[in-house]
Parts: structure tokens; sequence; C-alpha cells
């Protein structure tokens, strides 16, 4: 005769709740604001094709000055050209689609890696969950970005490279949390009560751990965008990253930088853009967190 299994304790409709969380997510002004810059960023990236004025590696002659030097923004390069007489708007948007990528893949990854890590040296615990998070503890002593610049110089970078790299540095934070996070939720009186009744450890932790972690990661994945990004950038800059003549805001940077007090704007609009995109997911990420806590609810 098989033991009873205890009902579970809370039985929400995913639909309801997500329509509720969404709504409350408009109502904070900066929320949309940060909603909005992503969507117009997201579909330059997509449409880059489409909607770039010119090849993002053609050289134009009209493109430099008679120096040789790079123009100003023009009526026909809105946002001028670079050293080499290539369109700067053009080169962006294809730049867009690689650290966004990037960006993106990389922190999904990290995400996945750390909340399985997370939950199960969190649950497991015993001698196998202080070695996983001793590990952890190890890969969390070493600086992110100089782990990150060892790895991609080794691996030889490319696109998907640098997306495995920044994942392999980044899961170690969403680990720590998880696994602070399940430890707590395991001492729930409603866990042990599941355990005393004979519930499996599948169910338990697919029924009741990792839907109330659920939360939790999606904020700290929206916030982590930012930070991929920007890591991404920086080992593009350092040229570790998304090699030329493949755009990425941050080797775009990099190469125009010579250029800086004769033609500012080459560096200005990337740098620019990268400094937008990162503020849009914290505003989003930060809104996220407040409508998701309970306590914050009410408020709204």
């Amino acid at each position: 005769m098989s033991m009873p299994v205890a009902p579970d304790i809370v039985a929400v409709p995913a639909v309801p709740v997500a329509r509720g969380v969404w709504a409350r997510l408009l109502k904070r002004k900066l929320a949309v604001f940060g909603l909005a810059i992503i969507g117009i960023v997201v579909f330059a990236a997509i449409a880059a094709p489409w909607i770039a004025p010119f090849d993002p590696n053609e050289q134009f002659f009209d493109g430099l000055t008679i120096e040789g030097a790079p123009l100003g923004p023009t009526a026909t390069y809105w946002l001028g050209t670079d050293l080499l007489g290539r369109d700067l708007l053009t080169r962006l948007l294809y730049g867009a689609r690689n650290s966004l990528i990037i960006g993106i893949v990389a922190n999904g990854a990290a995400l996945l890696i750390g909340t399985a890590v997370g939950v199960v040296a969190g649950y497991v615990q015993g001698w196998i969950g202080g070695l996983m998070m001793r590990f952890t503890d190890l890969m969390m002593a070493f600086p992110a970005l100089l782990l990150a610049i060892c790895l991609a110089a080794v691996l030889s970078p490319s696109l998907w490279i640098v997306a495995l790299v920044i994942a392999l540095v980044n899961w170690v934070q969403v680990a720590r949390v998880v696994y602070g996070e399940t430890r707590a939720l395991s001492e729930r009186e409603y866990i042990a009560a599941e355990r005393s009744l004979g519930a499996s450890p599948s169910r338990i932790l697919f029924r009741h751990i990792l839907p109330h972690l659920t939360s939790t990661v999606i904020v700290y994945g929206t916030l982590g965008i930012s930070t991929t990004v920007l890591l991404e950038a920086t080992l593009s800059y350092l040229g570790v990253g998304v090699q030329p003549p493949d755009a990425s805001w941050g080797n775009i940077i990099f190469e125009n930088q010579t250029y800086f007090q004769a033609a500012p704007w080459l560096v200005f609009f990337p740098g620019a853009i990268i400094l937008i995109v990162a503020l849009a997911f914290n505003l989003v990420g930060d809104a996220l967190r407040d409508v998701l806590d309970p306590t914050e609810r009410g408020r709204d």
C-alpha cells in the first residue's frame, strides 16, 4: 500500500498570476521606459539586415575627409563614419545583434547552470552539497573579468565561445543565491510534511521548491543581462571577444579610440548605447523585484 502524499499547498493558475505581474509592472513608469528601450534595441538588432542603411563592412570613398579622417554626422551618414569610412549607424545596428545574442544566451546558460547547482546543493546538502558549494566558492574567489579574459584567450574567441566564457564565470553568483533560497525552503514545515508522507525528491523539487524560486531567477536573470552585455563589451574591447570585421559595441570603441579627440562621436555613440541598454535592463529588473515581492503587492 502506497503512502498518501500531501496535496499541493498552493495551486494558483500561472496565466492569471502572469497577467497580474504584467499589470503591476506596467504601472511603473521607469519599468515601462526600460521595456520601451529594450523593445526598440531588440527590434533594431533583429531587423538590422533590412533597416541598416549600408553593408556593415563596406568602405566608402566619400566616408572620409580629404585628409583621411572620419566624417561627422551627415544627411547620408546619420551617426558619422569610422576610421575606415564605414557607416557607424550600420555598424551599431549589426553590433547590437552580436552583443545582445551573447548577452542573452550567456545569461540564460548561467541561470541554468547556477540554478541547477544551487538547487541540488541546497536540497541534497551533506557532503555532496558541501563539495558543490566549496567549488562555487572557489570559482567566486577568482576575479570574473580576469578569468573571462584568460578563458577567452585560451579558447580562441568567437561569438559562441565568448557566450560560453561569460556563462562559465557568471553562474556562481546565481548558484549562491539559489542555494540560500533552497536551504531556507527545505526547512519549511510543509516540506518536512511532504517527506514524512513519502513524497519523492523530484516531486518536492518540481512542485514546491522550483516554483518558489521562479521570481528570484527571473529577477536575477533580468538584472544579469546588463552584466553580461557589459562583460561582452569589455572582452571585445580588449580583443578577446567578438573579432573584427564582425561588429560589437565593444570592438567598435576599440577600433576608433585613437580618434576620440578628433572624432568623439565614434566612442560616444557605442558607449551611450551600452550604458542605456544596461540601465534599461536594470530598471526592468528592479521593477520586477518589487512587483514579485509579496510584501510590496499591496502598495501597487
